[in-house]
């Protein structure tokens, strides 16, 4: 560390924060709140990036994958999302378990994944049975492919339609061939917050049951925050703590992502709730709190270019991240916004992470390396 670099921690406001995350102590919420006031992005990076160097060094990983979006057909109506169409809508569409299957097998023969991330809306005509017929059939024709599949929200659903628990239902996905859970579903866990943008899905507190629930059958997940909601930064705060506090209890969670709204042709944006994305800075500004919040509980943590573009998250490396996301070939939720494509090959990752000197290596759902590049 250079001496500049040295003095811009030294005299930050939040200088006894970084002291005490260096030691190895964790942050409790009145300090994680200081650290979403600190103005001083530069000094949060540099910490970011120490942390994240004691742990891989100049390794950045990525995962070759697809996100199949097997339905748009939903009914919680979030203001925050341009992908979904209410059920009878013209625009609506649901695959079939043959189409879902042919997805995922074309992509393997073609592009070689190793995972499919399957998402979609809250399809109350989709019963449990469809699920399990897909998850069985893609590990029948690819059991190389993991299946990291399905939000918290989409699992609540799936429970309600069977008037069954979620335990119960993450039990049968998990044996039907389920290997790890997104982290979807919970944008910002505060109910005041979910109130207001999502008042149909799920709460804090089911979001982190349902969570809980799958780390205890075995079941590891993902666990993400998609910010600039109009959430302030106490609510923040509470999201990044309650994820910390069941990870103290359950080590369920490999990653953390924290990622933008892109209020493009949303409710939020039509009803003047949101006009603009959060921007880059923020972006680098989250990456580095969540990297110092979740020092010592949660190692990876994704540069989310999905909404920031490839520019932006390869700063992310250099504040913190340490996994560039996976490659996306047909995602739809994001591009319903119109933001920008996302369209991402493995060969445009790896040169994005070589670019700024870090070295590539392919992982697989588990964030094992299983290429170097």
């Amino acid at each position: 560390m250079n001496f500049f670099a040295q003095e811009l921690i030294q005299k930050s406001d939040v200088s006894d924060i970084f002291d005490q995350v260096l030691q190895g102590k964790t942050v409790g919420l009145n300090d994680c709140v200081r650290l979403l006031k600190s103005n001083n992005t530069y000094a949060l990076g540099i910490i970011g990036n120490i942390l994240r160097e004691k742990l891989f060094g100049k390794i950045a990983t990525y995962v070759n994958n697809i996100i199949l979006n097997y339905t748009n057909v939903c009914i919680t109506y979030c203001k925050f999302c341009a992908f979904y169409r209410a059920p009878g809508d013209s625009e609506g569409y649901t695959l079939s378990v043959d189409d879902v299957v042919k997805r995922v097998v074309t992509a393997r023969d073609q592009f070689g994944i190793s995972q499919v991330l399957m998402q979609g809306g809250h399809n109350p005509e989709l019963k449990l049975d469809y699920y399990e017929q897909a998850f069985r059939t893609i590990k029948d024709k690819c059991p190389d492919v993991a299946i990291h599949g399905l939000s918290a929200s989409e699992i609540d659903t799936i429970s309600k339609v069977e008037r069954s628990s979620t335990r119960e239902v993450l039990s049968r996905l998990k044996e039907s061939g389920l290997d790890s859970l997104p982290g979807a579903g919970a944008e910002i866990l505060d109910d005041d917050v979910k109130s207001r943008i999502s008042p149909l899905k799920i709460k804090s507190q089911e979001w982190l049951n349902i969570m809980r629930q799958a780390h205890e059958l075995g079941i590891k997940s993902s666990a993400t925050m998609m910010y600039g909601t109009g959430e302030d930064y106490e609510q923040r705060a509470r999201h990044l703590i309650k994820i910390a506090e069941l990870q103290e209890k359950t080590h369920g969670f490999m990653s953390f992502i924290p990622w933008s709204l892109e209020p493009n042709n949303t409710k939020m944006q039509e009803d003047g709730m949101i006009k603009y994305p959060s921007g880059g800075l923020e972006l680098l500004r989250m990456i580095a709190i969540s990297r110092i919040v979740f020092s010592g509980l949660i190692d990876h943590l994704q540069s989310s270019w999905l909404t920031n573009g490839i520019g932006m998250a390869q700063l992310a490396l250099t504040y913190g991240a340490d996994d560039f996301g996976g490659t996306l070939i047909g995602e739809e939720v994001v591009s319903a916004t119109g933001a920008r494509s996302t369209e991402l090959s493995a060969d445009k990752i790896i040169a994005a992470i070589k670019q700024i000197g870090f070295d590539a290596h392919e992982r697989n759902n588990f964030y094992e390396t299983i290429r170097v590049h």
